[in-house]
């Protein structure tokens, strides 16, 4: 909740005026809005009422019920705001105010529209409905004032835990830059991981309440370089732990940390909705935001005929311009990203690094260079025909992303290059690598919404091209029309959303353990929690599921997965002839059902804004019951495994399982794998996973 005392109200125009309420409070979010309409509904119904000569008693019970209904809910209202008060002291005093006053205008209305005071003959037979219009005009006023100030109060609240968590983890990042020792290093990570968990939850809420899609986009944006430079702080740090000595580590480290400080900076902007050092938001420059500014001072302003047509004329010709840039940006674009999908210096690097040619990587880390600066001026043209405000700040995000990621990648090959043999300075370069990938994948999607809003398309978004995409057998699928989840919907669907969530985290936990990452097993697992993972991401209204159908899609294709999964651990239990066989073929034997259900449901073709959201539901819900088959599955087998590595040999004599391993080819299926390695549910399972990476 946030509001702010500065400009109109954002509720109702027309209550405002009839009530003549005070106007210096804009609602900037959908929470507070959500709680004051209806208030404002029941008031309006009050105030606008038409006096009659005549006393109807049924249009006086409907007004007294109307009265009646306002005074319950300002007494259920208040009794919120007192116990909040009660927990937060600073704002004890102002809250209680708020509250008295929000009260005692409840009683009022309630007393000024009760019939039985009304119930007193006149000579003249000349009767309103009040006794006291003004006052009950003037009881309303001060009822919206102080609902407002408790709103107000409250939102501040919100705000002061943000900052809150903010400071904690600004405060465990100095910690995290001057440790020494890799045991230190564990020890505050985890903590920091802790925090940054919450910190992601709260600021999320956040991001989905406001209003502005502007500061939304910002807030997004903001928050989507936090979560990439979690991992790569994880591995920039070990990196320069485990070479101390190594300037180019230090660099790629200190690179991180100014980048996650910025970031958080501009969060507490946007939630406070201030700039720093008091300056004002530097206003955007960009062709399409000044043709627009234009025309609205071209519809507002009394011009002379002649200019008017001078005017006109300018404005088709950069109408023109517009249509002419954007044919060129796009097209660009398209060629440059479509150039660079083959991600060749990214993997020249990696391999000049670990045969420690320094010369190879001076040669490539300039190509790189070239190719940053190619995708920065990409991303400002994109800018100047991004279309809508949000996506222009998309553009900006891009272009920074771009801008500080590519000197990253070039210090942390230097570094392993430095020190070739180093399995640490090899995983941080793969992390910033990958980190590169995804902000490619990133541009694909931008460019298709760009030209999407562009076309007036927008809102009716053709299905992402690297989402799963149906078979001839799923042709039912593809009539369907891809529709969002409302506000509404996602509340439903919230807490199942999270639980989802918390047993992706569970399940990444148990993979990590497994030190042999290539495992036929963990590959198929990991790569149906990251799917499971865009799942919950879907009921929240973010992640690259946009729409049912895609989450259909996915649903369909983790199925698919499940099944495959299901032989894995059959081909490895033939292999055990250990007492845990018979608990392991029965857990594994509740995964091919459970899949196949979801297979059916997924495909199932439903009609129907209810019938739809059902679907959605039960592919959820069928997802969850998978995810909790795999939580209980995975430490299972690593309890196996972990026997026959100790000498109590129960594995049988036979080819090792895990030879001919076919990878699942899950990132194709799931190219949100690579930017969701960078999330928060890869930090939860870093955190749970520190004492592993020390091996390394």
């Amino acid at each position: 909740m946030a509001m702010s005392p500065c400009s109109s109200s954002g509720v109702s125009s027309s209550s405002s005026s009839a009530l003549g309420a005070d106007a210096g409070l804009e609602v900037r979010t959908r929470s507070v809005e959500q709680t004051l309409v209806p208030l404002v509904s029941q008031i309006t119904t009050l105030i606008n009422h038409k006096d009659k000569l005549k006393r109807s008693d049924k249009t006086l019970q409907a007004i007294q019920r109307v009265g009646q209904a306002v005074n319950l809910a300002v007494a259920k209202f208040v009794t919120v705001g007192e116990a909040i008060a009660n927990e937060n002291h600073e704002l004890k005093e102002e809250m209680s105010v708020a509250c008295i006053e929000a009260k005692r205008a409840g009683e009022t209305i309630a007393q000024l529209t009760d019939a039985a005071s009304l119930d007193h003959p006149e000579p003249d037979s000349h009767i309103t409905i009040f006794t006291d219009k003004t006052g009950v005009v003037k009881a309303a006023r001060l009822l919206l004032s102080s609902v407002t100030k408790v709103l107000v109060l409250a939102d501040r609240i919100v705000i002061k835990q943000i900052i809150t968590s903010r400071n904690k983890v600004l405060a465990t990042m100095e910690q995290l830059e001057k440790v020494s020792s890799f045991q230190e290093f564990v020890q505050i990570f985890s903590q920091f991981g802790n925090e940054m968990v919450e910190f992601a939850h709260l600021t999320g809420d956040r991001q989905n309440d406001l209003k502005d899609e502007k500061k939304k986009a910002r807030m997004a944006a903001s928050r989507a370089v936090l979560e990439k430079c979690t991992m790569m702080l994880l591995t920039a740090s070990k990196t320069c732990l485990r070479h101390p000595d190594c300037e180019s580590a230090r660099i790629n480290k200190d690179g991180v940390f100014h980048q996650m400080r910025l970031a958080l900076e501009q969060v507490i902007e946007i939630v406070t909705d201030s700039r720093s050092n008091g300056e004002d938001e530097l206003a955007s420059i960009s062709i399409y935001s000044g043709i627009r500014v234009f025309k609205q001072n071209q519809k507002t302003t009394d011009l002379m005929e002649d200019l008017q047509v001078a005017i006109l004329k300018m404005c088709q010709c950069m109408n023109e311009l517009k249509r002419e840039l954007h044919s060129a940006a796009t097209s660009l674009a398209a060629d440059l990203l479509k150039y660079h999908t083959d991600h060749m210096v990214l993997k020249a690097l990696k391999i000049t690094g670990v045969e420690g040619n320094l010369e190879a990587i001076a040669e490539y880390t300039c190509k790189l260079s070239e190719q940053k600066e190619q995708l920065v001026e990409m991303c400002r043209l994109l800018r100047h025909v991004s279309g809508t405000e949000p996506l222009e700040v998309t553009c900006i995000h891009a272009e920074d992303t771009f801008q500080v990621t590519g000197p990253q990648i070039i210090s942390a090959a230097e570094t392993l290059a430095l020190h070739p043999s180093s399995k640490i300075a090899k995983e941080n370069l793969e992390v910033f690598c990958e980190a590169w990938e995804s902000q490619l994948s990133d541009m694909s999607t931008l460019l298709r919404e760009i030209n999407d809003v562009f076309e007036g398309r927008r809102g009716e978004k053709r299905v992402y091209l690297s989402l799963p995409r149906p078979g001839k057998h799923n042709a039912n699928l593809k009539a369907l029309k891809p529709v969002r989840l409302d506000t509404e919907e996602q509340a439903k669907i919230a807490k199942l959303g999270l639980e989802l969530h918390l047993l992706t985290s569970d399940v990444d936990s148990e993979t990590e353990k497994w030190e042999d990452q290539e495992n036929k097993i963990v590959q198929h697992v990991q790569g149906m929690s990251s799917m499971a993972y865009s799942m919950y991401l879907f009921t929240r209204g973010e992640g690259l599921l946009k729409t049912t159908q895609d989450l259909f899609h996915q649903a369909e294709i983790f199925a698919t997965e499940g099944t495959k999964l299901a032989s894995a651990f059959h081909s490895f239990s033939d292999q055990l002839h250990d007492d845990g066989k018979p608990l392991l073929l029965l857990e594994a034997e509740k995964l091919i059902p459970v899949c196949q259900q979801l297979q059916i449901t997924a495909k199932a073709s439903v009609q129907g804004k209810s019938a739809t959201f059902t679907k959605v539901d039960a592919c959820i819900q069928k997802t969850r019951s998978v995810m909790t088959l795999l939580r209980q599955l995975l430490p299972l087998c690593c309890t196996l495994l972990r026997k026959n590595k100790a000498g109590n040999s129960c594995l049988k004599p036979a080819p090792p399982w895990t030879e001919n391993t076919v990878r699942t080819g899950t990132n194709a299926h799931c190219p949100e794998r690579t930017a969701e390695m960078f999330g928060i549910k890869s930090l939860e399972n870093h955190v749970t996973n520190m004492t592993f990476l020390e091996s390394k």
